[in-house]
């Protein structure tokens, strides 16, 4: 088992998206085959995709393996049971901005709903999953008006646009990627003689994937 620590984890935010490329297909194998021609990506581009049809591949971000002129598959990622892909787009991701100020995390979300299927027939409660609560990491940053990160995280939640963030457990260690909203206002909280903080939360709009390293 490996265990890993809330501690030298690099919290990285988009800072660009390129042009969109036109996706033709998405297979239903492990690992999803993605059909694009002349995307231009290269094995270990970052994507955000956004899609038509096969919706547990819209707004997800995945990463560029086994990349030709015309393909490429979506590394980690079994749609082996997913819906029929119809239309699609991609976009390579910049993550170039970090949050470097969090002093504390916390995280919730990810459990599942589930709906009551009992019927008036039996005298045993049943149950089948619904959907999953989205996530949500709320964390203290160290407040200071001339962050970049801390401006990066203001102008998204002003302007209510989703953002693509990557989370690295330590130097190679593990990856996850999503998209999602960023909440912060960045105004100044704490207690009198304490250091001034500044709350921001970040939701997942999606599902997140992770990777080894």
């Amino acid at each position: 088992m490996s265990v890993t620590k809330w501690s030298n984890v690099a919290v990285a935010m988009q800072s660009a998206l390129a042009a969109t490329k036109t996706i033709i297909s998405i297979s239903k194998a492990s690992p999803a085959a993605i059909g694009s021609t002349a995307h231009g990506y290269t094995n270990g581009d970052y994507l955000l995709l956004s899609v038509q049809g096969m919706y547990q591949m819209d707004n997800k971000v995945v990463r560029v393996a086994s990349s030709t002129t015309d393909a490429y598959t979506a590394e980690g990622v079994d749609s082996t049971l997913f819906e029929t892909f119809s239309t699609g787009t991609s976009a390579k991701i910049t993550f170039g901005t970090s949050i470097t100020t969090a002093t504390s995390i916390s995280a919730s979300g990810g459990d599942f709903d589930f709906i009551d299927t009992t019927t008036i027939h039996t005298n045993v409660k049943t149950q089948i999953p619904g959907l999953p609560n989205p996530l949500n990491y709320t964390f203290d940053n160290l407040w200071d008006i001339a962050d970049a990160g801390q401006i990066a995280m203001k102008v998204a939640s002003d302007s209510q646009a989703t953002r693509c963030f990557k989370f690295t457990f330590g130097t190679g260690g593990k990856i996850m990627v999503f998209t999602g909203y960023c909440g912060f206002s960045g105004a100044p909280t704490g207690n009198a003689q304490d250091v001034v903080k500044s709350p921001a939360a970040i939701t997942a709009y999606g599902t997140p994937t992770y990777y080894a390293s």
